[in-house]
């Protein structure tokens, strides 16, 4: 008689537990055991539990290759989804084998686990799990497909609807509750304040400060008094919510025709613009991205965006100024180039349209499709490619939790009827055009940050936070991923025979990218490196540059004179013309500021049962090296978190948004 030993795990999520019976059926190379019941009085398992039961069988079963584990219901009770987070089967000979599951297991739903070691495609020789592998792909490939709506944008998952996802994918109950309160409490004080669906225009910039008077931020604070500084406008080109847009200037383009006696005024004494360019402190930021981009009608007139171009000056008190803001990319005498010097109102009227052209490519390039849509493709690109055992199935799966159920989320809440993008000064066309835009001049290149700080020519920029911490968590992630790669992975070889990897990049290639050989995405696998470098960026991606982009999203944007989606007059064309009411004739009415607000409290709240970067809360490895590689790369993220807490605390204005206590493991909201 030999005894197997089961650990049972379920979930501690609300609701994970079950009474319905399970039984559970072990395959080996020598065998098969009973189909054995788990507990003859109903499982009773509850969240976070782990209960230990027995399987007898009359020999060994030799290598364990299977776990089949099935659901039957207790009684007449109703469906009872049971949520099992691993087993870990001790046999006879006393090694423990672990049993990966995370998933909610339905009643009739038969659910096959294999255990132990990761394992590549070409490394299974067993035909039963030659064929258990092959079933399992081709059922995923049937619950996770490709649905294209736009054949210029990434493709996404094929669910509409959040209540269509699969359960394993989908949030926790905990995590909806919670975001269905913030919205309730966020509306209930909005309305309390008789300001949500007003169409009544502000009155002065003080009135807008009666927004969310109780739920401030020290940085949203500090905004709403300094929106206006010129030194406080520079300031978040560097550390905002859309560091990706500034560049160094060594030449001016054709189109912005800026004098040397323009901003003279505005440089250091006795020096040139030829002068300040050759030492390397003159930069620009060029919104060419929105030139001539289709808007929305509003009260019957089309309303329209800047695409302005902005020069900065990087002063001997290395803070950086904007020198000259001009509104659209032709030169012309109904676009003149505005200047420090000019009124008061002119130039801040300037400023609050490059910064509303700003938040919109911020939104739609940077933030939505540069992290929330890439990580969609990277998901189900995984889901689709590797099997559960395969190496980067296990790897990966942490940072693509929640992301295709917040995905399919905001493209009802961000980009439905009332969505705050959709009642942005594009609208959906508008945003879509612009979705279209920046992927058509997407680089590989961009998306690795150290590339990316390069080519920008930003590398010795100071009091550029987001870069510092950026480049170090880089390298944190990359000094991580290339030890685990290299474990799977030894040889080129390795990489290039593993046909499930190939079909991985295929598939990201040909969805994400749409085929686009020109921009340096790779089509295949050749080299080790090329996986480490690729697997760095993607997990960057979706940890610290969503956390860059999101996270400051109430601070810096709940203040819309700071970066309005909706600007409701044109740009100037002349200048003299301006006043404090013509900039409030500019900004949303109350009813759609309070919106876009609202929006920045849902999109900016911590959640309950996030999961940090480097904090794998589920065990997919039974490897012990690989165990030790996670601590490694978790004492070297605690070890940047002091590094950023010892700097922020000499800083007027900490930059927390990229320490590793900020950002979460994948991108969920």
């Amino acid at each position: 008689m030999a005894e197997y030993k089961l650990e049972v795990t379920t979930g501690t999520m609300k609701y994970a537990g079950t009474m319905d019976y399970i039984h559970a059926t072990l395959f080996g190379t020598e065998g098969q055991s009973e189909r054995t019941e788990l507990d003859n009085f109903g499982f009773d398992a509850l969240s976070g539990m782990t209960r230990t039961y027995t399987i007898k069988t009359t020999t060994s079963l030799g290598k364990l290759l299977l776990l089949k584990v099935e659901k039957d219901p207790f009684f007449i009770l109703s469906e009872d989804e049971w949520y099992c987070s691993k087993i870990v089967v001790t046999t006879p000979e006393g090694e423990a084998i672990l049993f990966p599951c995370y998933r909610w297991i339905s009643r009739g739903e038969l659910v096959e686990l294999r255990g132990g070691k990761a394992m590549k495609v070409f490394e299974d020789d067993c035909p039963l799990l030659i064929d258990h592998r092959k079933k399992e792909l081709t059922s995923k490939k049937r619950l996770y497909q490709w649905a294209i709506t736009d054949e210029k944008i990434p493709h996404r998952i094929h669910y509409t609807d959040i209540d269509e996802l699969p359960a394993e994918v989908r949030f926790s109950l905990s995590k909806e509750h919670e975001i269905r309160f913030t919205k309730k409490l966020t509306g209930v004080e909005l309305l309390f304040k008789g300001m949500a669906g007003s169409t009544e225009q502000w009155e002065s910039f003080e009135d807008i400060k009666d927004i969310f008077c109780c739920r401030k931020t020290p940085m949203s604070d500090y905004v709403a008094e300094h929106w206006q500084a010129d030194e406080f406008f520079g300031y978040q080109f560097l550390n905002g919510t859309n560091p990706s847009v500034i560049k160094r200037c060594s030449e001016l383009p054709p189109n912005f025709p800026v004098t040397e006696e323009m901003v003279k005024p505005f440089l250091q004494e006795g020096s040139s613009l030829k002068e300040e360019m050759k030492k390397g402190n003159i930069f620009i930021c060029d919104q060419k991205i929105m030139d001539k981009i289709p808007t929305r009608e509003y009260d019957g007139k089309p309303l329209q965006a800047a695409a302005g171009l902005c020069l900065f000056y990087m002063n001997p008190e290395n803070k950086l100024m904007p020198i000259a803001i001009q509104l659209h990319q032709q030169p012309s005498e109904q676009n003149p180039i505005f200047l420090p010097s000019d009124s008061e109102t002119d130039w801040l009227l300037a400023k609050i349209f490059v910064k509303s052209a700003d938040a919109m490519e911020y939104q739609a390039i940077y933030h939505l499709m540069g992290t929330h849509f890439l990580a969609e493709v990277f998901a189900v690109a995984a889901l689709r490619s590797f099997p559960v055992i395969h190496p980067l199935y296990k790897f990966l799966i942490p940072h693509f939790r929640y992301t295709l159920h917040i995905n399919t989320l905001s493209r009802t809440i961000l980009f439905g009827h009332k969505g705050a993008l959709n009642t942005s000064t594009l609208g959906y066309e508008g945003m879509t055009e612009l979705i279209r835009r920046g992927l058509s001049e997407m680089t590989y290149s961009s998306l690795c940050l150290p590339e990316n700080i390069t080519a920008r020519g930003l590398e010795s920029v100071p009091n550029f936070y987001y870069r510092d911490d950026g480049l170090k968590l880089w390298n944190i992630i990359n000094s991580f991923v290339r030890k685990v790669v290299e474990h799977f992975y030894p040889s080129d070889n390795d990489v290039v025979k593993d046909t499930e990897l190939q079909d991985w990049i295929s598939e990201i290639f040909t969805h994400g990218f749409l085929a686009n050989k020109l921009a340096g995405f790779p089509t295949t696998f050749d080299a080790v490196e090329e996986v480490v470098k690729f697997i760095t960026m993607l997990i960057f991606t979706v940890t610290a540059q969503h956390a860059a982009l999101n996270n400051g999203q109430f601070d810096f944007l709940s203040w819309m004179p700071n970066g309005s989606l909706l600007t409701r007059r044109p740009p100037p064309t002349t200048k003299g013309q301006s006043s404090v009411e013509t900039i409030l004739e500019t900004f949303p009415n109350i009813g759609e500021t309070v919106k876009f607000a609202a929006q920045a409290v849902v999109l900016s709240e911590k959640y309950s049962d996030m999961v940090l970067l480097g904090a794998y809360t589920e065990e997919w490895f039974q490897e012990p090296a690989l165990k030790q590689m996670i601590k490694e790369f978790q004492a070297d993220l605690s070890n940047l978190t002091d590094i950023i807490t010892v700097r922020n605390s000499e800083l007027e204005l900490p930059y927390t948004y990229l320490s590793p206590t900020e950002i979460e493991n994948s991108v969920t909201i």
